[in-house]
C-alpha cells in the first residue's frame, strides 16, 4: 500500500486529484473576488490579502517537517516498520506546533511596528488592521501542524483523502469573507470565521490520520527523531522561508512604497493568474516521489522519458491559456472587475502570465531535484536569487510602479528556471534524445506559432466588436488543439488522458 507505483494509472489519478484539489478553490475565487472587493473596498481587500501573505509566510516555520514526514513515513511503511510511523508523526506535529507557538508570538510582537510603520494604512484603518493580525496570529500552528497530518496522509498516497479536506478548506477562504460581509463583520470578525475554518480542517486531518493509521492514537514523540528529520528538512527549511519571501514581497514593497490601495489593483490579477499553477503542482505532486523511486533504482531513462513528457504536457497545457491572458488582459478585467481595472491592472497581468507560465516549467525540474535528494540546490539558488529580486524591485517601483513590480517577479522567476534545468542537466545526465525527442521540439514549435498566429490575429481584429474576436480566436485555439492531438501527442500520450478520463477519482 505504501509502495510508490510508476505507471500511468496511479500517476494518472493522483494528479487528477490534486487537480480538482486546487481548481474548484479557483472557481470559487474567482467569482468570489469581484464581490469581496465591493463589499470590503480597495484598502480593505488589501488588508485582508496580506492576511493570505502572513499565513503563506509563517510557513517557514514548518523547518520541512511536512516534507520530511512524507519521506520517513513512506520509507518506513516501505520496509514494513509501520511502528516508527507514531513516533515519526507525532514528532513532526510537536515541533511544528513548538514553532507555530514562537510564529504566534512574533506577529504579535511586530504587528504595532507593521500597521504604524511598514504598511501604508489610512489612519482610520490603523486600529482595524492591528485587531485583524492580532485575530490571525493563532492561526499559524493551525496550519502548521496540519502539515505534518497532511504528509502522512501524502506517505500513503491518499491524495483523496487530503483533497476531501483541502477543498472545503480552501474554498473558504474566498466564501467566509462574503458571509462575513452578509453579518456586516469587519475585518478581524472575518479573519476569525478564517481562523475557524483552519482550526476544523485541522480536527478532519486528524481524525483522518487516526483511521488510517490506528496506532497513533497513543502520543508518542521523541526529540531524537527530530533530528532525523531536521536532517532532511533543513534545506527545505531555506526555500520555506526565502519562497514566500520571494512570492509574497512584492505586495509588501507595494503597500509600503506605493499604498494599500495598488496592494488590491495588484493583488486581484496576482491571485487569478497564479492559480494557473494547478496544472503544474498537481504533477509535480506526483512527480516528487516518481522521481524519488527511480534514482533509487538507477533508471535514468525512464526518469529521462517522464522529465521530457511533464514538460511538453506543460507547454501544451499552459501555453495557449497564457497567450489568451497576454492578449486580452484589459478586455478580461473589464468583464471581470471593471473600474479602474482594466488601466491600472492589464500590465501586471500580462507580466505575470508569462511569469507563472515560465514558473510552471520550473516546477518539473524542482521536482526532480527534490527526488533525487537534492533540496540544497534549489535553496542555494533561492539564496542567490533573493537579493537580484529585491534590488530590481525596488528600482522598479519608482519608475513603473506595480507593472514594474510584476515585470521584476517575472524576471526572476525566467532567473529560477534556467539554473533548475541547468543544475538538472548537470546532476541528471539523461540519455542522449531524450530531451531533444521530436515531439517535444514540434510542441514548442507549434506553440511559438501559435503566439505568432494570435498576436496578429489580435492587431487585424483590433477595431472589431469582442464577440467577434472571441469567434475568431475559438476557431484558432480548436484548430490547434485538433492539430496538437493528432501530431503533438503520441499513442502513450492519448492512452494517458483516456486512462485519466475512464478512472475519474471516486472515493476509495
Amino acid at each position: 500500500m505504501a509502495n510508490f507505483e510508476i505507471n500511468g494509472r496511479t500517476l494518472a489519478r493522483n494528479a487528477l486529484w490534486n487537480f480538482l484539489g486546487q481548481i474548484m478553490p479557483l472557481l470559487i475565487g474567482v467569482v468570489s473576488i469581484p464581490f469581496i472587493l465591493r463589499g470590503l473596498g480597495i484598502d480593505r481587500f488589501g488588508l485582508l490579502s496580506l492576511t493570505w501573505v502572513v499565513l503563506g509566510y509563517f510557513t517557514a516555520f514548518d523547518l520541512g517537517m511536512g516534507r520530511a514526514t512524507t519521506k520517513y513515513i513512506a520509507e518506513a511503511l516501505g520496509k514494513g516498520k509501520e511502528g516508527q510511523v507514531p513516533g515519526l508523526l507525532w514528532t513532526a506535529v510537536t515541533i511544528q506546533g513548538i514553532f507555530g507557538l514562537v510564529g504566534v508570538l512574533v506577529l504579535c510582537s511586530i504587528t504595532p511596528f507593521l500597521v504604524n510603520r511598514i504598511l501604508n494604512i489610512p489612519p482610520e484603518l490603523m486600529e482595524e488592521a492591528r485587531n485583524m493580525f492580532y485575530v490571525l496570529a493563532p492561526a499559524i500552528p493551525v496550519v502548521l501542524i496540519s502539515s505534518s497530518f497532511s504528509g502522512g496522509l501524502e506517505a500513503l498516497q491518499r491524495f483523496n483523502l487530503i483533497n476531501a479536506v483541502r477543498v472545503p478548506s480552501s474554498s473558504l477562504t474566498f466564501l467566509l469573507p462574503l458571509l462575513g460581509l452578509f453579518w456586516g463583520l469587519r475585518l478581524p470578525g472575518i479573519v476569525a470565521l478564517l481562523l475557524v475554518s483552519r482550526f476544523i480542517a485541522l480536527l478532519f486531518l486528524m481524525v483522518i490520520n487516526f483511521r488510517v493509521f490506528p496506532q497513533i492514537r497513543k502520543f508518542s514523540a521523541s526529540f531524537i527523531i527530530f533530528h532525523r528529520l531536521f536532517a532532511f528538512g533543513g534545506w527545505v527549511t531555506v526555500t520555506s522561508i526565502i519562497g514566500p519571501v520571494m512570492v509574497y514581497l512584492d505586495r509588501l514593497l507595494i503597500g509600503s512604497l506605493i499604498t494599500i490601495a495598488a496592494v488590491t489593483f495588484y493583488t486581484a490579477p496576482y491571485e487569478v493568474v497564479t492559480r494557473l499553477w494547478v496544472i503544474p503542482l498537481s504533477l509535480a505532486m506526483t512527480l516528487f516521489p516518481a522521481f524519488s523511486t527511480l534514482e533509487g533504482i538507477g533508471d535514468r531513462h525512464r526518469m529521462g522519458v517522464l522529465f521530457a513528457r511533464s514538460i511538453k504536457y506543460t507547454l501544451l497545457a499552459l501555453g495557449p491559456i497564457v497567450v489568451l491572458l497576454v492578449l486580452f488582459a484589459k478586455e478580461a478585467l473589464q468583464i471581470w472587475l471593471g473600474g479602474d481595472f482594466p488601466l491600472t491592472s492589464s500590465t501586471v497581468l500580462q507580466w505575470l502570465a508569462v511569469g507563472v507560465f515560465i514558473n510552471s516549467l520550473a516546477h518539473v525540474p524542482y521536482a526532480l531535484l527534490q527526488g533525487i535528494g537534492r533540496p540544497d540546490i534549489t535553496a542555494k539558488f533561492h539564496l542567490l536569487e533573493l537579493p537580484i529580486y529585491v534590488g530590481i524591485a525596488w528600482f522598479s517601483i519608482p519608475h513603473w510602479g506595480i507593472a514594474g513590480v510584476g515585470a521584476a517577479w517575472t524576471l526572476r522567476a525566467t532567473l529560477d528556471a534556467i539554473l533548475l534545468f541547468l543544475a538538472s542537466f548537470k546532476l541528471c545526465p539523461f540519455p542522449s534524445g531524450l530531451l531533444t525527442a521530436r515531439d517535444l521540439k514540434l510542441s514548442i514549435l507549434a506553440l511559438s506559432l501559435l503566439v505568432g498566429i494570435a498576436y496578429g490575429a489580435k492587431i487585424l481584429t483590433a477595431g472589431l466588436p469582442l464577440f467577434i474576436q472571441i469567434f475568431l480566436f475559438a476557431a484558432i485555439f480548436t484548430l490547434f488543439s485538433g492539430l496538437g492531438w493528432k501530431t503533438l501527442l503520441d499513442e502513450s500520450d492519448r492512452g494517458m488522458i483516456f486512462k485519466m478520463i475512464r478512472r475519474c477519482p471516486r472515493p476509495e
